[in-house]
């Protein structure tokens, strides 16, 4: 799959970027795109919550009456479930939620999604992104041009200058978001409608998904 390369002022360069099939035009798995997805949301718990049982919460030490005599209820506690202030029953206790998947149907899942982008015309490539100073007028210009009003991903290839300015420019945008493209994971890809993706990018994602 070949698609045009743009520059930063969305403007299209003379050159075309070639696509490895492998990656953008594998078969598309809309069972395994959502197994790696749920799995995502669940590792992303933290599974802390929780309530306090009758025997951890505070008082009823007590019988608050004899057993016989009263006309009332039988009671062994005021802290008992029943009671204003005592403990619960079948509460949130602390577990853990996340759930296993196989680094290849994980990767599987990836191939499926970027499919899914690349047959609906929604990954841009650019030749590449850099700026001189962390200004986020400078970069929304750019995604304005490139994606449009559309919400956008953007993969940078690496840590560091000058991709840094580039994240520190786009952190306020609320349309858009930076990530590494060794970091491309199910949620952030399904949940924008752009992607935008530079070359050297590009070339991580062959390495890390071919």
């Amino acid at each position: 799959m070949q698609l045009d390369i743009y520059n930063m002022k969305g403007k299209k360069t003379s050159e075309k970027a070639d696509l490895p099939a492998n990656i953008f035009e594998a078969p598309i798995n809309v069972d395994l795109m959502h197994q790696a997805y749920v799995r995502q949301m669940a590792n992303a718990r933290l599974g802390t919550h929780k309530t306090k049982t009758r025997s951890e919460v505070r008082g009823g030490g007590r019988k608050p009456w004899r057993q016989k005599g009263t006309g009332r209820a039988r009671q062994g506690s005021i802290r008992s479930p029943q009671w204003v202030g005592g403990g619960g029953v079948h509460t949130p206790r602390p577990r853990d939620y996340s759930k296993k998947m196989p680094r290849k149907m994980r990767r599987a899942a990836l191939r499926s999604a970027l499919s899914v982008k690349a047959a609906e015309k929604e990954i841009i490539v650019v030749d590449e992104l850099n700026l001189k100073e962390p200004k986020t007028r400078l970069i929304a210009e750019a995604l304005n041009k490139l994606a449009g009003e559309t919400s956008a991903l953007i993969l940078l290839p690496a840590k560091g200058e000058p991709y840094d300015l580039v994240a520190r420019s786009a952190n306020n945008l609320p349309k858009a978001k930076t990530l590494r493209a060794n970091y491309l994971n199910i949620r952030d890809l399904l949940g924008y409608d752009k992607v935008i993706i530079p070359l050297k990018s590009l070339e991580v994602i062959a390495e890390y998904l071919g």
